[in-house]
Protein backbone atom coordinates (compact mmCIF):
# COMPACT_ATOMS: atom_id res chain seq x y z
CA UNK A 1 0.00 0.00 0.00
CA UNK A 2 1.09 3.27 -0.67
CA UNK A 3 1.79 5.55 2.18
CA UNK A 4 0.51 9.39 2.62
CA UNK A 5 2.95 11.39 4.97
CA UNK A 6 1.85 11.97 8.73
CA UNK A 7 1.92 15.80 9.91
CA UNK A 8 3.41 14.64 12.96
CA UNK A 9 7.04 15.29 13.63
CA UNK A 10 7.53 11.53 12.83
CA UNK A 11 7.02 11.99 8.74
CA UNK A 12 10.79 12.02 7.88
CA UNK A 13 11.37 8.51 9.67
CA UNK A 14 8.19 7.64 7.32
CA UNK A 15 9.73 8.94 4.25
CA UNK A 16 12.97 7.15 4.99
CA UNK A 17 11.14 4.36 5.25
CA UNK A 18 9.60 4.33 2.33
CA UNK A 19 12.63 5.48 0.38
CA UNK A 20 14.71 2.44 1.53
CA UNK A 21 11.89 -0.47 0.78
CA UNK A 22 11.96 1.75 -2.30
CA UNK A 23 15.50 1.40 -3.16
CA UNK A 24 15.94 -2.69 -2.23
CA UNK A 25 13.28 -3.04 -4.76
CA UNK A 26 13.98 -1.05 -7.48
CA UNK A 27 15.98 -3.59 -9.28
CA UNK A 28 13.02 -5.97 -9.28
CA UNK A 29 10.97 -3.12 -10.74
CA UNK A 30 13.92 -2.65 -13.47
CA UNK A 31 13.68 -6.04 -14.60
CA UNK A 32 10.09 -6.04 -15.50
CA UNK A 33 9.15 -7.11 -18.85
CA UNK A 34 6.97 -4.63 -21.34
CA UNK A 35 3.71 -6.37 -20.44
CA UNK A 36 4.16 -6.25 -16.72
CA UNK A 37 5.01 -2.25 -16.74
CA UNK A 38 1.97 -1.86 -19.74
CA UNK A 39 -0.05 -3.94 -17.29
CA UNK A 40 0.86 -1.65 -13.87
CA UNK A 41 -0.11 1.49 -16.71
CA UNK A 42 -3.33 0.17 -17.70
CA UNK A 43 -4.54 -0.45 -14.06
CA UNK A 44 -3.51 3.36 -13.12
CA UNK A 45 -5.55 4.72 -16.31
CA UNK A 46 -8.43 2.41 -15.29
CA UNK A 47 -8.73 3.97 -11.68
CA UNK A 48 -8.21 7.41 -13.32
CA UNK A 49 -10.88 6.87 -15.27
CA UNK A 50 -12.71 5.44 -12.32
CA UNK A 51 -12.53 8.39 -10.18
CA UNK A 52 -12.49 11.53 -12.92
CA UNK A 53 -15.53 12.91 -11.15
CA UNK A 54 -13.43 13.17 -7.95
CA UNK A 55 -10.49 14.20 -9.40
CA UNK A 56 -12.85 17.13 -10.98
CA UNK A 57 -14.85 17.80 -7.89
CA UNK A 58 -11.36 17.95 -5.82
CA UNK A 59 -9.66 20.60 -8.01
CA UNK A 60 -13.14 22.62 -8.33
CA UNK A 61 -12.35 22.09 -4.14
CA UNK A 62 -9.11 23.18 -4.11
CA UNK A 63 -9.03 26.04 -7.55
CA UNK A 64 -11.64 27.80 -9.20
CA UNK A 65 -11.38 26.76 -12.81
CA UNK A 66 -14.31 26.01 -15.36
CA UNK A 67 -15.06 22.09 -15.13
CA UNK A 68 -14.39 21.54 -18.96
CA UNK A 69 -10.92 22.76 -18.24
CA UNK A 70 -10.57 20.39 -15.34
CA UNK A 71 -11.93 17.66 -17.64
CA UNK A 72 -9.37 18.14 -20.11
CA UNK A 73 -6.52 18.62 -18.33
CA UNK A 74 -6.53 16.59 -15.10
CA UNK A 75 -8.19 13.54 -16.63
CA UNK A 76 -8.27 13.61 -20.75
CA UNK A 77 -5.11 14.23 -20.95
CA UNK A 78 -3.98 12.22 -17.80
CA UNK A 79 -5.80 9.60 -19.97
CA UNK A 80 -4.27 9.82 -22.98
CA UNK A 81 -0.51 10.15 -21.62
CA UNK A 82 -0.81 6.29 -20.12
CA UNK A 83 -2.14 5.55 -23.46
CA UNK A 84 0.62 6.89 -25.18
CA UNK A 85 3.11 5.15 -22.64
CA UNK A 86 1.12 2.07 -23.34
CA UNK A 87 0.78 1.89 -27.18
CA UNK A 88 4.44 2.36 -27.52
CA UNK A 89 6.41 0.76 -24.30
CA UNK A 90 7.70 -2.25 -26.52
CA UNK A 91 9.44 0.36 -29.02
CA UNK A 92 10.61 2.04 -26.69
CA UNK A 93 12.54 0.14 -24.43
CA UNK A 94 14.15 -1.86 -27.26
CA UNK A 95 17.28 -1.47 -27.87
CA UNK A 96 19.27 0.36 -30.22
CA UNK A 97 21.83 -1.74 -32.00
CA UNK A 98 24.63 -0.61 -32.81
CA UNK A 99 27.59 -1.93 -35.58
CA UNK A 100 31.12 -1.75 -33.86
CA UNK A 101 33.87 0.34 -36.29
CA UNK A 102 36.59 -1.67 -34.94
CA UNK A 103 35.08 -4.91 -34.87
CA UNK A 104 31.91 -6.03 -37.42
CA UNK A 105 31.69 -8.98 -35.73
CA UNK A 106 30.97 -7.68 -32.42
CA UNK A 107 27.68 -6.58 -30.82
CA UNK A 108 26.93 -3.47 -29.99
CA UNK A 109 23.78 -1.83 -28.34
CA UNK A 110 22.56 1.20 -26.45
CA UNK A 111 19.72 0.13 -23.70
CA UNK A 112 17.34 2.27 -21.98
CA UNK A 113 17.46 1.53 -18.37
CA UNK A 114 15.43 2.70 -15.23
CA UNK A 115 17.49 5.02 -13.70
CA UNK A 116 16.44 3.46 -10.01
CA UNK A 117 14.24 5.96 -7.13
CA UNK A 118 12.92 9.05 -8.37
CA UNK A 119 10.98 11.78 -6.80
CA UNK A 120 8.25 13.49 -8.57
CA UNK A 121 7.25 16.83 -7.05
CA UNK A 122 3.91 18.85 -8.89
CA UNK A 123 2.55 22.02 -9.23
CA UNK A 124 -0.42 23.73 -8.73
CA UNK A 125 -1.96 24.86 -11.86
CA UNK A 126 -2.67 21.56 -13.22
CA UNK A 127 -1.77 19.80 -9.97
CA UNK A 128 -3.25 16.13 -11.20
CA UNK A 129 -2.05 16.44 -14.80
CA UNK A 130 1.45 17.31 -13.92
CA UNK A 131 2.28 15.03 -11.36
CA UNK A 132 0.17 11.89 -13.04
CA UNK A 133 2.00 12.80 -16.63
CA UNK A 134 5.33 12.50 -15.66
CA UNK A 135 4.47 9.40 -12.99
CA UNK A 136 3.24 7.15 -16.16
CA UNK A 137 6.42 7.97 -18.11
CA UNK A 138 8.85 6.87 -14.70
CA UNK A 139 6.49 3.83 -14.58
CA UNK A 140 7.07 2.54 -18.63
CA UNK A 141 10.39 3.41 -17.71
CA UNK A 142 10.96 0.76 -15.00
CA UNK A 143 11.48 3.31 -12.13
CA UNK A 144 10.34 3.55 -8.09
CA UNK A 145 9.09 6.68 -7.53
CA UNK A 146 7.98 8.87 -4.35
CA UNK A 147 5.60 12.17 -5.80
CA UNK A 148 4.53 15.13 -3.93
CA UNK A 149 1.70 17.30 -4.92
CA UNK A 150 1.74 20.80 -3.77
CA UNK A 151 0.60 21.23 -0.17
CA UNK A 152 -1.91 24.20 -2.32
CA UNK A 153 -4.32 21.61 -3.43
CA UNK A 154 -4.70 19.27 -0.22
CA UNK A 155 -7.81 18.12 -1.75
CA UNK A 156 -6.82 16.96 -5.18
CA UNK A 157 -3.73 15.29 -3.36
CA UNK A 158 -6.10 13.18 -1.02
CA UNK A 159 -7.76 11.74 -4.90
CA UNK A 160 -4.47 11.12 -5.86
CA UNK A 161 -3.02 9.28 -2.93
CA UNK A 162 -6.05 7.34 -2.82
CA UNK A 163 -5.67 6.52 -6.91
CA UNK A 164 -2.14 5.49 -6.10
CA UNK A 165 -2.87 3.34 -3.03
CA UNK A 166 -5.47 1.26 -5.48
CA UNK A 167 -2.69 0.56 -8.45
CA UNK A 168 0.96 0.26 -6.02
CA UNK A 169 2.72 -0.81 -3.55
CA UNK A 170 4.50 1.46 -1.75
CA UNK A 171 7.75 -0.04 -2.35
CA UNK A 172 7.25 1.02 -6.02
CA UNK A 173 5.16 4.19 -5.78
CA UNK A 174 3.92 6.57 -3.12
CA UNK A 175 2.51 9.49 -2.86
CA UNK A 176 3.01 11.83 0.23
CA UNK A 177 0.86 14.91 1.18
CA UNK A 178 1.71 17.55 3.31
CA UNK A 179 2.90 20.90 3.71
CA UNK A 180 6.03 22.09 2.33
CA UNK A 181 8.26 20.99 5.01
CA UNK A 182 7.83 17.20 3.62
CA UNK A 183 8.67 17.96 -0.07
CA UNK A 184 11.85 20.06 1.65
CA UNK A 185 12.44 16.34 3.83
CA UNK A 186 12.01 14.49 0.28
CA UNK A 187 14.83 16.73 -1.16
CA UNK A 188 17.30 15.39 1.59
CA UNK A 189 16.98 12.05 0.27
CA UNK A 190 19.59 10.44 -2.12
CA UNK A 191 17.54 9.85 -5.02
CA UNK A 192 18.97 8.66 -8.47
CA UNK A 193 16.63 11.55 -10.32
CA UNK A 194 13.86 13.88 -9.41
CA UNK A 195 11.37 15.61 -11.61
CA UNK A 196 10.20 19.03 -10.84
CA UNK A 197 7.41 21.41 -12.12
CA UNK A 198 7.10 24.80 -10.79
CA UNK A 199 9.13 28.19 -10.62
CA UNK A 200 12.69 28.92 -11.69
CA UNK A 201 13.52 30.58 -8.24
CA UNK A 202 12.12 26.41 -6.34
CA UNK A 203 13.43 25.09 -9.38
CA UNK A 204 17.03 26.52 -8.24
CA UNK A 205 16.63 25.05 -4.39
CA UNK A 206 15.88 21.14 -5.96
CA UNK A 207 18.92 21.77 -8.33
CA UNK A 208 20.85 22.65 -5.29
CA UNK A 209 19.53 19.65 -3.33
CA UNK A 210 19.87 16.94 -6.17
CA UNK A 211 23.75 17.95 -6.46
CA UNK A 212 24.08 16.84 -2.76
CA UNK A 213 23.32 13.50 -4.37
CA UNK A 214 24.38 13.70 -7.71
CA UNK A 215 20.74 13.00 -8.72
CA UNK A 216 20.36 13.66 -12.05
CA UNK A 217 16.89 16.19 -12.59
CA UNK A 218 14.59 17.22 -14.44
CA UNK A 219 13.49 20.29 -14.51
CA UNK A 220 10.07 22.19 -15.83
CA UNK A 221 10.40 26.43 -15.19
CA UNK A 222 8.88 28.75 -16.78
CA UNK A 223 9.43 32.49 -17.43
CA UNK A 224 8.50 35.50 -20.02
CA UNK A 225 7.39 33.85 -22.99
CA UNK A 226 7.12 36.48 -25.64
CA UNK A 227 5.07 37.17 -28.85
CA UNK A 228 6.17 38.92 -31.52
CA UNK A 229 3.64 39.70 -34.54
CA UNK A 230 5.38 40.75 -37.73
CA UNK A 231 4.28 42.82 -40.27
CA UNK A 232 1.80 41.84 -42.17
CA UNK A 233 0.44 39.13 -39.90
CA UNK A 234 -3.79 38.00 -39.20
CA UNK A 235 -4.15 40.44 -36.58
CA UNK A 236 -8.23 39.76 -35.54
CA UNK A 237 -6.48 35.54 -35.42
CA UNK A 238 -3.74 37.16 -32.92
CA UNK A 239 -5.90 38.94 -31.01
CA UNK A 240 -8.51 35.97 -30.58
CA UNK A 241 -5.47 33.63 -30.01
CA UNK A 242 -4.17 35.74 -27.13
CA UNK A 243 -7.52 35.89 -25.33
CA UNK A 244 -7.95 32.45 -25.29
CA UNK A 245 -4.36 31.68 -24.19
CA UNK A 246 -4.59 34.23 -21.16
CA UNK A 247 -8.25 32.88 -20.29
CA UNK A 248 -6.79 29.00 -20.53
CA UNK A 249 -6.44 28.67 -16.61
CA UNK A 250 -6.61 32.46 -15.73
CA UNK A 251 -3.56 32.78 -17.57
CA UNK A 252 -1.79 30.37 -14.94
CA UNK A 253 0.11 28.49 -17.28
CA UNK A 254 3.78 27.54 -17.98
CA UNK A 255 3.43 28.76 -21.63
CA UNK A 256 0.96 31.28 -20.86
CA UNK A 257 2.01 34.25 -23.66
CA UNK A 258 3.37 36.55 -21.01
CA UNK A 259 4.32 39.78 -23.35
CA UNK A 260 3.52 41.34 -27.13
CA UNK A 261 5.97 42.80 -29.38
CA UNK A 262 3.69 43.86 -32.56
CA UNK A 263 4.13 47.49 -34.73
CA UNK A 264 2.73 50.35 -33.38
CA UNK A 265 0.34 50.52 -36.66
CA UNK A 266 -0.74 47.35 -36.03
CA UNK A 267 -1.74 48.28 -32.23
CA UNK A 268 -4.57 49.56 -32.49
CA UNK A 269 -6.10 46.50 -34.24
CA UNK A 270 -4.73 44.15 -31.52
CA UNK A 271 -6.45 45.86 -29.05
CA UNK A 272 -9.65 45.63 -30.77
CA UNK A 273 -9.54 42.09 -31.69
CA UNK A 274 -8.33 41.28 -27.42
CA UNK A 275 -11.17 43.34 -26.82
CA UNK A 276 -13.95 41.58 -28.99
CA UNK A 277 -12.93 37.89 -28.05
CA UNK A 278 -12.92 38.58 -24.40
CA UNK A 279 -15.83 40.60 -24.38
CA UNK A 280 -18.16 37.83 -26.49
CA UNK A 281 -16.34 34.94 -24.27
CA UNK A 282 -16.41 36.30 -20.72
CA UNK A 283 -19.59 39.00 -20.33
CA UNK A 284 -22.94 38.83 -19.85
CA UNK A 285 -24.90 41.10 -21.51
CA UNK A 286 -25.24 43.51 -18.41
CA UNK A 287 -21.01 44.23 -18.47
CA UNK A 288 -20.55 41.46 -15.29
CA UNK A 289 -17.56 38.47 -16.01
CA UNK A 290 -18.96 35.17 -15.83
CA UNK A 291 -16.88 33.71 -13.13
CA UNK A 292 -17.33 30.55 -13.58
CA UNK A 293 -15.55 30.81 -17.33
CA UNK A 294 -12.14 31.86 -16.12
CA UNK A 295 -9.79 29.93 -13.40
CA UNK A 296 -9.08 32.80 -9.99
CA UNK A 297 -5.63 33.91 -8.75
CA UNK A 298 -4.63 30.37 -6.61
CA UNK A 299 -4.33 32.32 -3.09
CA UNK A 300 -3.98 36.00 -1.90
CA UNK A 301 -0.65 36.03 -2.19
CA UNK A 302 -0.54 35.85 -5.81
CA UNK A 303 -3.45 37.86 -6.14
CA UNK A 304 -1.33 40.75 -4.64
CA UNK A 305 1.79 39.92 -6.19
CA UNK A 306 -0.05 40.30 -9.89
CA UNK A 307 -1.46 43.44 -8.70
CA UNK A 308 1.55 44.96 -7.37
CA UNK A 309 3.01 44.02 -11.26
CA UNK A 310 -0.07 45.90 -12.53
CA UNK A 311 0.14 49.05 -10.38
CA UNK A 312 3.92 49.49 -10.99
CA UNK A 313 2.90 48.89 -14.84
CA UNK A 314 0.01 51.77 -14.26
CA UNK A 315 2.18 53.73 -12.38
CA UNK A 316 5.09 54.04 -14.56
CA UNK A 317 2.80 54.86 -18.05
CA UNK A 318 0.92 51.81 -18.93
CA UNK A 319 -2.45 52.22 -20.41
CA UNK A 320 -5.14 49.89 -20.01
CA UNK A 321 -6.48 49.51 -23.28
CA UNK A 322 -8.81 46.26 -22.06
CA UNK A 323 -10.15 45.03 -18.91
CA UNK A 324 -8.09 45.52 -15.57
CA UNK A 325 -10.72 45.03 -12.86
CA UNK A 326 -8.85 42.98 -10.41
CA UNK A 327 -11.32 41.64 -7.31
CA UNK A 328 -9.93 40.82 -4.08
CA UNK A 329 -12.90 39.87 -2.99
CA UNK A 330 -13.05 36.23 -5.24
CA UNK A 331 -9.31 36.67 -6.61
CA UNK A 332 -10.38 37.42 -9.71
CA UNK A 333 -8.60 39.03 -12.35
CA UNK A 334 -10.23 40.04 -15.38
CA UNK A 335 -8.58 39.72 -18.95
CA UNK A 336 -6.41 43.07 -19.28
CA UNK A 337 -3.96 44.56 -22.20
CA UNK A 338 -1.54 47.39 -21.16
CA UNK A 339 0.13 49.27 -23.93
CA UNK A 340 3.19 51.05 -23.68
CA UNK A 341 4.69 48.67 -21.49
CA UNK A 342 8.53 49.59 -21.07
CA UNK A 343 11.56 47.21 -19.60
CA UNK A 344 11.92 49.27 -16.64
CA UNK A 345 8.19 48.06 -14.94
CA UNK A 346 8.18 45.21 -12.96
CA UNK A 347 5.93 43.13 -15.08
CA UNK A 348 8.25 43.16 -17.90
CA UNK A 349 10.84 41.63 -16.03
CA UNK A 350 8.68 38.81 -13.88
CA UNK A 351 6.46 36.13 -15.20
CA UNK A 352 3.21 37.73 -14.49
CA UNK A 353 0.89 34.06 -14.51
CA UNK A 354 -1.98 35.82 -14.84
CA UNK A 355 -4.44 36.76 -17.65
CA UNK A 356 -2.30 40.24 -18.42
CA UNK A 357 -1.11 41.19 -21.65
CA UNK A 358 1.75 43.45 -21.84
CA UNK A 359 2.79 45.13 -24.90
CA UNK A 360 5.68 47.37 -26.16
CA UNK A 361 5.96 48.13 -30.00
CA UNK A 362 9.02 47.81 -32.51
CA UNK A 363 9.84 50.22 -35.70
CA UNK A 364 12.22 46.63 -36.96
CA UNK A 365 12.28 43.02 -36.03
CA UNK A 366 16.08 43.42 -34.57
CA UNK A 367 14.77 45.13 -31.86
CA UNK A 368 12.00 42.63 -30.98
CA UNK A 369 14.67 40.00 -31.37
CA UNK A 370 17.54 41.59 -29.48
CA UNK A 371 15.21 42.41 -26.80
CA UNK A 372 14.68 38.98 -26.31
CA UNK A 373 18.76 37.66 -26.52
CA UNK A 374 19.37 39.74 -24.18
CA UNK A 375 17.30 37.83 -21.60
CA UNK A 376 16.86 34.82 -19.88
CA UNK A 377 15.82 31.94 -22.56
CA UNK A 378 11.89 31.33 -22.28
CA UNK A 379 10.43 28.56 -22.10
CA UNK A 380 8.42 29.34 -24.90
CA UNK A 381 8.64 31.47 -28.04
CA UNK A 382 5.46 32.43 -30.25
CA UNK A 383 5.85 33.90 -33.80
CA UNK A 384 3.15 35.15 -36.37
CA UNK A 385 4.50 35.69 -39.22
CA UNK A 386 3.79 35.23 -43.34
CA UNK A 387 7.35 35.95 -44.27
CA UNK A 388 9.30 32.40 -43.57
CA UNK A 389 12.51 34.08 -44.37
CA UNK A 390 11.49 36.79 -40.92
CA UNK A 391 10.54 33.59 -39.26
CA UNK A 392 13.74 31.91 -39.80
CA UNK A 393 15.56 34.75 -38.44
CA UNK A 394 13.89 34.63 -35.40
CA UNK A 395 14.55 31.11 -35.27
CA UNK A 396 18.44 31.54 -35.63
CA UNK A 397 18.63 34.61 -33.21
CA UNK A 398 16.71 33.53 -30.29
CA UNK A 399 16.87 30.44 -27.94
CA UNK A 400 13.92 28.94 -26.40
CA UNK A 401 12.21 26.03 -25.05
CA UNK A 402 10.16 25.82 -28.01
CA UNK A 403 8.26 27.54 -30.33
CA UNK A 404 4.87 27.72 -32.21
CA UNK A 405 4.64 29.26 -35.20
CA UNK A 406 1.45 31.19 -36.17
CA UNK A 407 -0.66 29.97 -33.56
CA UNK A 408 -0.35 29.05 -29.75
CA UNK A 409 0.77 25.91 -27.24
CA UNK A 410 0.58 23.72 -30.62
CA UNK A 411 4.21 22.54 -29.42
CA UNK A 412 3.21 21.42 -26.21
CA UNK A 413 0.25 20.05 -27.17
CA UNK A 414 2.30 17.21 -30.01
CA UNK A 415 3.44 14.81 -28.12
CA UNK A 416 5.79 14.00 -30.81
CA UNK A 417 7.93 16.65 -29.65
CA UNK A 418 9.79 17.45 -26.60
CA UNK A 419 9.08 19.86 -24.09
CA UNK A 420 11.01 21.50 -21.36
CA UNK A 421 12.86 24.72 -21.24
CA UNK A 422 16.12 25.60 -21.48
CA UNK A 423 18.72 26.88 -18.98
CA UNK A 424 17.00 29.50 -16.54
CA UNK A 425 13.63 27.98 -18.09
CA UNK A 426 14.05 24.28 -17.61
CA UNK A 427 16.49 21.33 -17.71
CA UNK A 428 15.60 18.59 -19.85
CA UNK A 429 12.41 17.70 -21.82
CA UNK A 430 9.44 15.29 -21.25
CA UNK A 431 5.93 14.38 -23.24
CA UNK A 432 5.27 10.77 -25.32
CA UNK A 433 9.17 9.09 -26.00
CA UNK A 434 10.81 12.32 -24.35
CA UNK A 435 9.16 11.24 -20.72
CA UNK A 436 10.58 7.75 -20.94
CA UNK A 437 13.92 8.87 -21.75
CA UNK A 438 13.70 11.63 -18.85
CA UNK A 439 13.20 8.59 -16.66
CA UNK A 440 15.67 6.38 -18.57
CA UNK A 441 19.84 5.90 -18.55
CA UNK A 442 21.03 5.01 -22.08
CA UNK A 443 23.36 2.25 -21.27
CA UNK A 444 26.15 1.36 -23.15
CA UNK A 445 26.75 -2.36 -24.30
CA UNK A 446 29.37 -3.92 -26.45
CA UNK A 447 29.68 -8.11 -26.58
CA UNK A 448 32.64 -9.35 -28.01
CA UNK A 449 31.99 -12.39 -30.17
CA UNK A 450 35.72 -14.51 -29.59
CA UNK A 451 35.66 -16.52 -26.89
CA UNK A 452 37.08 -15.61 -23.59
Amino acid sequence: MASTAQTAPDFTQELSRVFESQRANQWNVKATSAAERKAKLAKLKDAVEAHADEIVAAVLEDTRKPEGEIRVTEVLNVLGNIQLNIDNLDEWMKPTEVTPSKNPNDKAMIVPEARGVCLILGPWNFPLGLTFGPLAAAVAAGNCCMVKLTDLCPATARIAGKIVREVFDENEVALFEGEVEVAQAMLELPFNHIFFTGSTRVGKIVMAAAAKHLATVTLELGGKSPVIVDEGADIEKIGAHLANAKQFNGGQACISPDYVFVREDQQDRLVEAFKSNVMENLYNEDGSIKKESIAQIVNPANFNRVKGLFDDAVSQGATVAVGGELDESDLTVHPALLTGATPQMKIMQEEIFAPIVPVMTYENLDQAIEYIEERDKPLALYIYSGNQDNVQKILDRTSSGGVTVNGVFSHYLENRLPFGGVNQSGMGSYHGYFGFKAFSHDRAVYMHQDAA
